[in-house]
């Protein structure tokens, strides 16, 4: 009877644990996936050296609520804006030409595919649709309920209805945040 409870309690255990991580993908895994079974796309642009990125991986991509919305409604990709992964988005080739391996935990070269989609600072979050169009990039250190609105806004669509800044200024306003602060 022990050694079933025991035999229990480490699956339910080890399932909540392997519940509370955002399931990461490459962007080219991300891509293949989407040919399957279209979804939007969530990137997060980091690089190695960036103090505010790792503040987001601690604080933000830790929090249970961002995690479950994240693995539900999005291909979530953590890119590095400063390596060297090849990427086909859309028939075009991006990489990382000028990528020295000698400086892969400092400043590098940025890579083609960060610039291609409007990353300037770091960390930067990229948003794509089932289409493949980039729906925008949010750059900035972001907390838990900060990234909730961008979220939703575009896992339930309501940036279609958005024609305006002033459209998103009172969307902003009226959003009231779900996810908890840790």
């Amino acid at each position: 009877m022990l050694q079933r409870f025991l035999i229990l309690a480490l699956v339910l255990v080890s399932g909540v644990m392997s519940a509370q991580k955002i399931n990461w993908i490459s962007m080219n895994e991300a891509l293949a996936a989407q040919e399957k079974e279209p979804k939007l796309i969530f990137i997060d642009m980091y690089t190695n050296w960036c103090g505010p990125c790792k503040m987001m991986d601690r604080d933000t991509f830790s929090n249970a609520d961002v995690i479950d919305y994240i693995n539900k409604h999005y291909y979530a990709v953590k890119f590095n804006a400063e390596g060297d992964e090849p990427v086909r988005f859309n028939g075009a080739d991006y990489s990382n030409p000028n990528y020295d391996p000698a400086k892969a935990s400092r400043r590098n070269s940025m890579h083609s595919f960060a610039r291609h989609v409007g990353v300037r600072a770091y960390p930067t979050v990229v948003f794509i649709n089932e289409n493949l169009e980039v729906l925008t990039t949010v750059k900035s250190y972001r907390r838990p309920q900060q990234l909730e609105l961008y979220l939703k806004l575009f896992a339930e669509g309501d940036y279609k209805a958005l024609k305006s800044q002033e459209d998103f200024n009172e969307y902003t306003l009226n959003f009231k945040p779900a996810f908890k602060a840790k």
